[in-house]
């Protein structure tokens, strides 16, 4: 997707680590214009997949989902990274560890929301080595829903993540694919 490709290369910044700060209009300050065309991306590339339920971790897939949500027509669940006294005691739960805090969380949603007839379109912020994707793709296949998809607003082409689970079948659609990253240089995969 051009658009964020031009604003990765304009306003992203590069940290030690391969870590990539898009927070200045994807995740953290939200140019909703720039996440409108996201949304509306992602529903162009899984319109045709009957989505009945969109899936993200929280907290910064949310907004992303919401996006697509609005032009696909189907709510947005997000997997609690912490098991509130508001959640169900009866929910399906994975460990996901989070690459760029370091850190190992249990992620669950409530079984009322997700159950075998439907058919779920994880979204994300990034993909990177594939543990929150892994996650929720446990989610869902614990409920025995279909899982249709993956939509990534950034991959990091260059770690493993997208290459195994694409491998495994599932099917990923990355709007914009890093190639490599170093303190001062940023290569972006350009995509048809």
């Amino acid at each position: 997707m051009q658009l964020l490709e031009e604003r990765i290369l304009k306003d992203g910044k590069v940290y030690p680590g391969e870590v990539l700060k898009v927070s200045g209009f994807l995740n953290h300050l939200i140019d909703e214009q720039l996440l409108d065309e996201v949304g509306k991306e992602i529903s162009a590339r899984f319109c045709k997949q009957n989505v009945t339920k969109i899936l993200t971790i929280e907290a910064s897939g949310i907004a992303i989902a919401c996006a697509a949500a609005h032009y696909l027509h189907a709510p947005v669940l997000f997997a609690k990274k912490s098991k509130t006294n508001n959640i169900s005691a009866d929910c399906y739960c994975a460990d996901v560890m989070s690459y760029t805090h370091g850190t190992l969380s249990k992620v669950c949603v409530d079984k009322e929301f997700l159950s075998s007839s439907d058919r779920v379109l994880i979204v994300d912020d990034f993909l990177a080595r594939g543990e929150a994707v892994r996650g929720l793709k446990s989610l869902v296949e614990q409920a025995g829903a279909e899982l249709v998809g993956c939509a990534i607003a950034i991959e990091k082409g260059f770690q493993p993540g997208g290459a195994q689970l694409r491998a495994e079948g599932v099917r990923v659609e990355s709007l914009a694919i890093i190639d490599s990253m170093t303190d001062d240089s940023l290569v972006i995969r350009h995509q048809n």
